[in-house]
């Protein structure tokens, strides 16, 4: 073998290794995959039922007429808050007014009828124990004295009819609360009990929700525990994610066949008016307190062909993939029944770089 082949079979022979050392360096140097991860623990978790609900007035009024009349005085405005019994509207009362006069006057006539009918009632009764009338005189006097008496009692009710009569062109408001678009104007002509109220209050503090829950969960809804009224919280959409907290206040006295349901009510002080009469909002109503349950952030559940699982990280930094039961899921976190145990750690973001066995990096903060 000459000298210039051997030299070009070394050459050969030392690129091979740098070759198989390049491939060998790859295979070693693949970079974990970096995740987030969280400790399971176990703490109390409420358990909770989620419904939409639907925000009504503790108290509404449709404020109408009782009698016919003509507006001759409005004062309230659109959205105005007023108080129970304030003045809202006035109706032209000079019709009533004359009527009322004239039968006061009707009433003062038949009081004086009434005087002498019982003046002459007393000389009779006097005349006829002495013999000088008849009994029969003595009765037509006691007769005309029962039918004074009688037109009297007529003219008095009549007289409180009309009174009653006159105070219905004052309208005032039934209860405290917010008013809504007054209907109709100074000058306008109204009827009695017009299916078109003048104006509707609603009391805004404090207020209900109305909302139903699955009729399997009435008993538990029934005989809360420790017997205290069961907290309700709501959320509204679009606005302060803050929930508002409140108290459930009514259990309908039927299950609804159709739906299967029960209909609640929550009672709220919505001192604040963030609840609005007709808003639909998310309903949340507390049952019980579940204690020492083991429980994982919610997002580090995952789905697979075989049910859900997690990636526990192992204390070599390698993930497993765990197979976990889950019971239910609350306020982000999902209560475990089987799979993990407190103090592992779990990833919670990162899943899909990751392989049953491969090593990870856990980013910090």
């Amino acid at each position: 073998m000459t000298a210039t082949l051997r030299v070009l079979l070394l050459l050969a022979t030392a690129a091979a290794g740098c070759n198989d050392g390049k491939s060998a360096a790859t295979k070693t140097e693949t970079p974990p995959a970096p995740v987030s991860v969280a400790m399971t623990e176990r703490r109390t978790v409420p358990l909770t039922v989620t419904a939409v609900g639907n925000v009504q007035p503790v108290e509404s009024v449709a404020v109408k007429s009782r009698i016919d009349g003509q507006i001759v005085a409005v004062h309230v405005r659109d959205g105005q808050e007023v108080r129970k019994g304030q003045l809202l509207f006035e109706l032209d009362r000079r019709y009533l007014q004359a009527q009322l006069k004239q039968l006061e006057a009707e009433e003062a006539r038949d009081r004086a009828l009434l005087t002498n009918a019982r003046s002459l009632e007393r000389r009779y009764t006097e005349l006829q124990s002495k013999g000088f009338v008849s009994e029969e005189a003595l009765t037509q006097a006691r007769t005309g004295l029962a039918a004074a008496q009688a037109t009297v009692e007529a003219d008095r009710a009549a007289v409180q009819t009309a009174r009653v009569q006159l105070s219905y062109t004052r309208i005032e408001a039934p209860i405290a609360g917010r008013a809504g678009r007054v209907a109709l104007q100074l000058g306008s002509t109204v009827t009695a009990n017009a299916s078109q109220p003048l104006v509707t209050i609603n009391r805004m503090a404090p207020i209900n929700v109305s909302f139903a829950v699955p009729e399997r969960l009435l008993a538990q809804v029934r005989n809360p525990a420790g017997g205290a009224p069961l907290d309700v919280s709501v959320t509204l959409e679009g606005s302060d994610p803050a929930p508002v907290s409140g108290q459930l206040s009514f259990i309908d006295n039927a299950v609804d066949a159709q739906t299967g349901t029960i209909r609640l009510h929550a009672t709220f002080d919505n001192a604040d008016w963030r609840l609005w009469p007709g808003q639909f909002v998310t309903t949340t109503l507390k049952l019980a307190e579940q204690a020492d349950v083991v429980v994982v952030p919610a997002q580090a559940i995952q789905n697979g062909p075989e049910g859900q699982y997690v990636y526990v990280v192992k204390p070599d930094q390698t993930a497993e993939l765990r197979p976990v039961k889950v019971e239910r899921t609350e306020a982000g976190r999902a209560v475990i029944a089987e799979g993990v145990q407190p103090g592992e750690t779990v990833i919670t973001v990162g899943q899909l770089r990751v392989t049953p066995g491969a090593k990870v990096s856990v980013r910090q903060g």
